[in-house]
């Protein structure tokens, strides 16, 4: 089998994959740099002679560009262009989690700066607002009262560039237990880690430098994950879950395709590297 790694630069994560496709003597592995590949639209030929391409770019820009196109030749990818597109999209995402019934933290999405000074105000303080695409907690904002509203409002509208600078993606700030969060693996279906993540900050991601510890999955915590999963996945999919255990019970606030996941292999000692080359080679034989 020919995998191949669609990378920006070889993080902890890409290394790690790297690692595991070449202990494979089944597989022979492809390095492709993101910013060496071109996409002809009007040569039918298959750019990549690979059974599944593994997209792991840092730009979601980049591997949802590219999954739609190597689709359209018939090579496979992982994950598929419909689940990168609504993971790599809030509303997307919050949209198919509550058609699907998973319990998530209130959410509107407004689409000028009257109508969502008017929501916030409606729902009371804090709130939080979130770019509709971004990761990293990036530009996430925790709105403490009126006068911060406005301010982040009307920045938002100046700055945000043409296509977010009137789309107010605005949740529910929700108290979490012992300040913390979870980040749960999914592969193919299958919940395969899950951990705790901490911080004295109400922004939790690891990235920005939370503490993680190991957490136990119990049934009903591996059966919400799943359809969290299966909501935005058609197909068997490389998936993080994100969620928050609140006074209401837990709750998901995403999931995210191009999951980084070198935390959970060192807090739960699960070869998550060597399950997803397993993964994608399952998916080369569908």
């Amino acid at each position: 089998m020919k995998l191949g790694i669609f990378y920006s630069h070889p993080r902890v994560e890409e290394k790690a994959l790297f690692a595991a496709a070449e202990n494979d003597p089944e597989i022979e592995l492809v390095k492709i740099r993101d910013n060496e590949i071109e996409l002809d639209l009007h040569d039918d030929a298959t750019i990549l002679d690979c059974d599944v391409v593994l997209l792991r770019s840092v730009s979601h820009s980049k591997n949802f560009y590219l999954a739609k196109f190597l689709e359209s030749r018939g090579v496979k990818v992982v994950n598929d262009f419909r689940t990168i597109e609504i993971c790599g999209d809030k509303f997307l995402t919050s949209l198919a989690l509550a058609e699907s019934g998973i319990p998530t933290p209130k959410t509107k999405v407004c689409f000028d700066t009257d109508s969502a000074l008017a929501t916030i105000e409606k729902w009371g303080y804090p709130v939080v607002m979130k770019p509709v695409v971004g990761s990293w907690g990036r530009l996430l904002s925790k709105i403490n009262d009126h006068d911060a509203a406005e301010t982040i409002l009307e920045h938002k509208k100046i700055l945000g560039g043409i296509t977010h600078s009137q789309i107010f993606y605005i949740q529910e700030f929700v108290e979490k237990k012992d300040g913390s969060d979870i980040r749960a693996i999914v592969i193919g279906g299958e919940v395969v880690a899950a951990m705790r993540r901490k911080s004295a900050h109400w922004i939790t991601n690891t990235a920005r430098g939370a503490d993680v510890e190991k957490f136990e999955i119990d049934a009903a915590f591996e059966k919400l994950v799943k359809s969290a999963a299966a909501a935005v996945a058609g197909k068997p999919a490389l998936l993080g879950v994100d969620l928050v255990e609140t006074a209401d019970g837990m709750k998901v606030v995403e999931v995210n395709s191009g999951v980084e996941f070198h935390g959970l292999v060192e807090t739960t000692e699960v070869d998550i590297p060597g399950k997803i080359v397993e993964f994608c080679k399952k998916m080369a034989v569908c």
